[in-house]
């Protein structure tokens, strides 16, 4: 399935990784469209992202890493931190206060890479942004 992420006023392409995937892809393929609003990391390095508190989409780890490359979307499911949603814009290794951490790849973008840096920027300097993912 095919996907449109719009961050801060910016239109990105993306696909779910439902090959590796599959349990986090339909859990959240089921909350579509999904509002959240992104806010800057504070251990991970160069990504944003959503805290969930203790939303449960009923999954347990699948195609996890530590390390997402631009443009890799991942759900942590919670357990030693709380739910959240990564989106990494450049070199990344997730953590927490509680360490580190490995969240399900489950979504990747498929355009508009260059403009990640900026969304990190704006989410750093200018505080917290709207999200949305919806089909595309």
């Amino acid at each position: 399935m095919k996907l449109v992420i719009d961050i801060a006023g910016m239109a990105f392409d993306a696909r779910f990784e439902t090959e590796k995937a599959q349990k986090t892809c339909a859990a959240f393929a089921s909350r579509l469209p999904f509002d959240g609003r992104i806010v800057h990391v504070r251990w991970s390095g160069e990504a944003v992202w959503i805290p969930l508190g203790d939303l449960d989409f009923g999954i347990g780890y699948e195609n996890h890493t530590s390390y997402p490359a631009p443009g890799q979307i991942l759900l942590y499911p919670g357990g030693i931190s709380e739910t959240e949603i990564l989106l990494a814009y450049g070199g990344v290794q997730f953590a927490s206060k509680m360490g580190q951490l490995a969240g399900n790849h489950f979504i990747t973008l498929t355009s508009g890479l260059e403009r990640l840096p900026e969304i990190g920027r704006l989410a750093l300097w200018e505080g917290a942004q709207p999200i949305r993912f919806r089909p595309a």
